[in-house]
């Protein structure tokens, strides 16, 4: 891997942390990034969906997932994971997504993640190939393309120390703070960065100074490399020994911070966890002087690096570097109240799912209501065979005559003098678990009982359990001998059309044992349309989880509001067209039995 990031490279951000996302995504949005460089948020304690976060002066929606392995399987094209885990956590959450794979880095900001734990998460990361940046770090950079949360800071410091596009400088810090400063000289004295990686505090971190080095000395787009050490540890000299034997050839700016350690009569740790001198070797003084020898420029105090930085820079005699267009982050943004994702009336046309209604409303488009349907509630374009089933069933249930709860409320609003809507609204509120509900009630169990494996008999015992009677099954005049049309209708074109009906297939043995027991134990029209609707999905290609929530949320349910309400507004207008008078319920239909009150 020569070029750590690219313009393309895409995060799973473990923990929600919004101020590090909203950084990422000002960042995108400043170097003009086609895609957001977060592409999911895993946070397990959530039980949203979604985040939204600002895009420039719009806003954007981050998914939201309870594990690493469901954000990668629904964004697989994420492979960097941005591990914000605590320090308790961090391990595991790293261990989880090597094994789960497809990342080509993973950066950890906990500190102080165990020395056993720390080594074996390396070493397993080493083995697969993966870059591991910190624990204790605040990330990288490839300027111009992708950044990691908070390195770098505000958008103001990055656009100052020109981290909105790529230099001709690798840096490579321990440190987080410095990396931010250093960024800051190198654009004062030079170009900026083409590339820029904080390692972390800790003693034992994934990538060292040499793995970030070799590949700098790779990516073409590095001249030269500036590396900040620290007082403590020898990963110094692994540096040394590559330029010795010619592994790295780039000009190589190198300091370790900690000289002042000498001054003090007993070893003294800096902040860092590895910022602690062992030997004479791990002193910050030795190893500048180590490098100096091996001929890397090292300044003579800290305070001359910018001149030494400014100095190796103007040697290369580099062209200048073009400033890109970028856009600005306005600084007073507003939050939307609604969120829309099925149309847009925006522009000169109003959409559904992304299509003009002009190519999808008139008879030459080759479109129905079945497509409509398809697009404002799936944000799917479906096959024909399915957008056909869609029109069947809501043909199917428009309408069961004046006698159902739905239409009588409707008629008797009607005969009150309401309007079409009144009456209509009437109907509908009747429509229920008692009412409509056998649809959604019999995709629900019928499903259960063929998900867990249910034979019929299995299925029948289950229900009585339950204490519910199986929705779907019975009817109050159609059995055997005298079968259901629309069932035969709707069953008919499933196995003409269908790529396969394996829950109406479950559901007519079930009919086989109930019938055998009575005969209008039949399947009925609500139990077809429902177990179909579920079929229909399986082909379509959604998940169990998918179907599941859609039957949750009562989408099973709406297909009968639509297709009823049909029949409401018929009955509706019937009534107003034969001009009827107020409904008044005859008294020798209604049982009275009112005795006198008990006085208290």
């Amino acid at each position: 891997m020569e070029q750590l990031y690219t313009k393309d490279t895409q995060a799973i951000f473990w923990n929600n942390n919004k101020t590090a996302i909203q950084r990422m995504l000002d960042y995108d949005y400043t170097i003009q990034r086609k895609t957001p460089s977060v592409a999911a948020i895993v946070a397990p304690t959530s039980g949203n969906k979604f985040e939204k976060f600002f895009y420039g002066p719009d806003e954007v929606m981050i998914p939201l997932f309870k594990t690493t392995a469901d954000a990668k399987a629904a964004q697989p094209q994420a492979d960097v994971l941005l591990n914000f885990a605590s320090f308790r956590t961090a391990y595991d959450v790293t261990m989880e997504a090597l094994e789960i794979g497809g990342f080509s880095s993973i950066m950890i900001t906990a500190e102080g993640i165990p020395e056993r734990l720390a080594r074996a998460m390396n070493q397993t990361a080493r083995e697969q190939g993966v870059i591991v940046i910190g624990p204790a770090t605040v990330g990288a950079i490839t300027p111009g393309a992708f950044k990691v949360a908070n390195i770098g800071g505000t958008i103001t410091n990055i656009v100052q120390s020109k981290l909105h596009r790529a230099g001709s400088c690798g840096l490579v810090t321990r440190s987080g703070g410095l990396f931010n400063e250093l960024s800051n000289i190198i654009s004062i004295n030079a170009d900026g960065i083409a590339e820029g990686v904080a390692i972390g505090g800790d003693r034992f971190v994934g990538s060292v100074f040499i793995d970030n080095l070799l590949r700098m000395e790779k990516n073409p787009a590095v001249k030269y490399m500036i590396l900040l050490g620290e007082v403590g540890g020898t990963e110094e000299y692994k540096v040394i020994e590559a330029i010795k034997d010619g592994r790295i050839t780039k000009p190589v700016i190198a300091w370790c911070i900690g000289t002042i350690a000498k001054y003090y009569d007993s070893g003294v740790q800096f902040g860092h966890a590895g910022a602690s001198a062992n030997a004479e070797s791990e002193t910050a003084e030795f190893k500048n002087k180590a490098m100096a020898e091996a001929g890397i420029h090292v300044p003579a105090t800290f305070n001359d690096l910018p001149a030494k930085i400014k100095e190796v820079f103007e040697s290369l005699n580099l062209d200048p570097i073009p400033e890109p267009e970028m856009n600005i982050c306005p600084t007073v943004r507003r939050s939307k109240e609604f969120i829309c994702t099925i149309s847009d009336d925006r522009g000169d046309e109003a959409t559904y799912a992304g299509f003009p209604i002009s190519s999808v409303a008139t008879p030459d488009t080759g479109k129905g209501i079945g497509d409509v349907v398809s697009l404002l509630w799936f944000k799917k374009q479906y096959p024909k065979w399915a957008t056909d089933f869609i029109e069947t069933v809501i043909k199917t249930v428009a309408d069961h005559g004046p006698a159902v709860s739905g239409a009588h409320n409707a008629k008797v609003t009607a005969r009150a003098g309401k309007s079409v809507v009144e009456s209509l609204v009437t109907g509908l509120l009747t429509i229920g678990p008692r009412f409509g509900g056998a649809i959604d009630g019999a995709a629900k169990y019928f499903k259960h009982a063929d998900d867990n494996g249910m034979d019929p008999k299995a299925f029948l015992n289950y229900m009585k359990g339950e204490g519910v009677p199986i929705p779907g099954i019975g009817h109050r005049i159609k059995s055997l001998k005298n079968p259901d049309l629309r069932v035969t209708g709707l069953m008919n074109y499933a196995k003409e059309h269908f790529p396969s009906t394996p829950l109406l297939d479950y559901a007519r043995t079930v009919e086989a044992l109930t019938t055998s027991k009575k005969e209008n134990l039949i399947l009925n029209v609500d139990g077809t349309i429902g177990i179909l609707m579920v079929d229909m999905w399986r082909a379509l290609g959604y998940s169990e989880e998918e179907i599941n929530e859609f039957i949750e949320s009562g989408t099973l349910n709406a297909f009968f509001i639509v297709g009823r309400s049909i029949g409401f507004i018929g009955h509706v207008l019937d009534e107003k067209r034969l001009a009827m008078p107020m409904y008044r319920h005859p008294m020798d239909d209604i049982l009275y039995d009112v005795p006198m009150a008990e006085k208290i």
